[in-house]
């Protein structure tokens, strides 16, 4: 038991506050149930069943872990900047990555209060429909996560109380964004380590399920594509050098079959396709972005392997209040490195359990990855940061970023009846260069690109090799 005692008006200190669940409570919970080989997340109670209850994570956790300032004993406090100058404070919840960043790049993270209500924390209808199917998913003799009729997955999270590290993967690997379908607008900018834009690109992302839907018709499955896990795109329009680039991959549902790959090369005028184990090479120039790193988890899930869990604990993350709805466009500000735009303005918060999990890419012989860290956030499974490791097993590339529901109170962008959910921006450095990508999520790119999600046309107009065309002709 823990005691924090301090003076009263008179002086005296027979003033106490007793504390039974504090950090030291917490730590030996997780410590422990690692040492005994189980998962079973939350402090006080199960988090699962809290969640399930009232929708209410919190109350799994004590206050040191629900409140960054009883967390550091008062010496940091939500609205307050970590900077050089505290960050010692919070150096286990960050990732070695970031502490450095901060610590002698001048990155700065700004604290909000912990998010307390799981309708904040992902889409609404896959959170209702990953509470409405809590227990009837498996994996089958393949490894392929089914409901309990044998069928592709019906829609939201399968392992919402998970106990395995592949449970953690498979959930991520089946729905990247947790809409049916989105499109994300997005603008690109490298930077070198002495903080010069190199590049910079726009494009878009688009993304379907014809499996799991929970929100487009037809529901649960478009059964003329049951036998695919996605459809996913990415392409550019500028600079003007690579317009028209993109790539087009196509996912079966089996969880050990490579996606198809299609790529359109606007000097060649043609789509070709690619080779399905080629996804461990930068899309463009001067990007530290592959295909394999799309969402922690953009390689079907049995091509990689040896799932572990590695540690649990407490973490600063972006998952809320980062969305900056009071720009027309969406753009965040940048700070930090040798001009002052190597970083985004980012706001975090206090998870109170984070979940690390290390895996290999087993067919992958010449992958330059040897394995990846992945830390989930354990109220929703999403993934809040990853570092890959090279051939050697030292640090490589370390990727973080930042989600959030996209109403600040004055400003709202809806998905349907409720406001959308998704990344804002995330940064991809490269830790043996020191370079860092920058990607954000925006309004629109051009005239005709709209971020958005769950709308019918995301499928002609970005997801087939016609739409790869027309978009290439641009």
């Amino acid at each position: 038991m823990a005691r924090e005692g301090h003076d009263n008006d008179n002086g005296n200190a027979d003033s106490m506050h007793i504390r039974k669940f504090d950090r030291a409570y917490s730590r030996r919970k997780f410590l422990g149930d690692a040492a005994k080989g189980v998962l079973a997340t939350g402090v006080l109670s199960p988090l699962w069943s809290a969640i399930a209850a009232d929708g209410d994570p919190s109350k799994a956790y004590p206050d040191e872990l629900n409140s960054i300032e009883a967390y550091t004993q008062g010496r940091i406090k939500t609205g307050d900047l970590i900077d050089a100058s505290n960050v010692e404070h919070v150096k286990d919840l960050l990732e070695p990555i970031r502490y450095e960043q901060i610590l002698k790049l001048g990155r700065v993270l700004k604290v909000a209060p912990t998010t307390t209500d799981i309708m904040r924390l992902s889409p609404w209808e896959y959170i209702e429909a990953t509470v409405r199917n809590a227990g009837r998913a498996r994996f089958d003799e393949r490894g392929n996560v089914v409901d309990e009729t044998g069928k592709p997955w019906i829609g939201g999270n399968p392992f919402p109380d998970p106990k395995t590290g592949v449970e953690l993967f498979a959930a991520q690997t089946l729905s990247w964004g947790r809409h049916d379908a989105s499109f994300y607008a997005v603008e690109v900018y490298d930077l070198t380590h002495a903080g010069d834009v190199k590049f910079r690109y726009s494009g878009g992302w688009a993304e379907l399920s014809p499996i799991g839907r929970v929100s487009m018709d037809p529901m649960p499955y478009w059964e003329e594509h049951m036998d695919m896990l996605r459809f996913q795109s990415v392409f550019f329009l500028s600079p003007q050098q690579f317009r028209g680039t993109s790539f087009l991959n196509i996912w079966p549902y089996d969880h050990s079959t490579f996606p198809h790959l299609y790529g359109y090369i606007p000097e060649f005028r043609r789509i070709r396709q690619f080779p399905t184990s080629q996804r461990f090479e930068p899309l463009l120039p001067g990007t530290t972005l592959y295909l394999s790193d799309a969402w922690a988890a953009g390689d079907p899930l049995h091509t990689w392997s040896n799932y572990k869990i590695v540690g649990r604990g407490p973490f600063l993350a972006g998952v809320s209040n980062s969305w900056n709805g009071s720009d027309p466009d969406w753009k965040h500000g940048t700070h930090g490195g040798p001009k002052g735009q190597t970083f985004w303005d980012t706001t975090v918060e206090l998870i109170p359990e984070a979940i690390i999990v290390e895996a290999e890419p087993t067919k992958f012989p010449r992958a330059p990855v040897s394995k990846k860290r992945v830390w989930f956030d354990a109220r929703n499974q999403v993934v809040v940061g990853m570092v890959t490791f090279d051939r050697k097993g030292q640090p490589f590339r370390s990727f973080d970023g930042a989600y959030s529901v996209y109403d600040d109170g004055t400003n709202r962008f809806m998905d349907g009846a409720h406001p959308y959910w998704s990344w804002t921006h995330v940064t991809a450095s490269d830790i043996q260069t020191g370079d860092v990508t920058r990607l954000e999520q925006v309004r629109q790119v051009e005239q005709d690109h709209k971020s958005g999600a769950n709308d019918p046309k995301i499928y002609e107009n970005y997801l087939t090799r016609n739409a790869l065309m027309r978009i290439g002709g641009v």
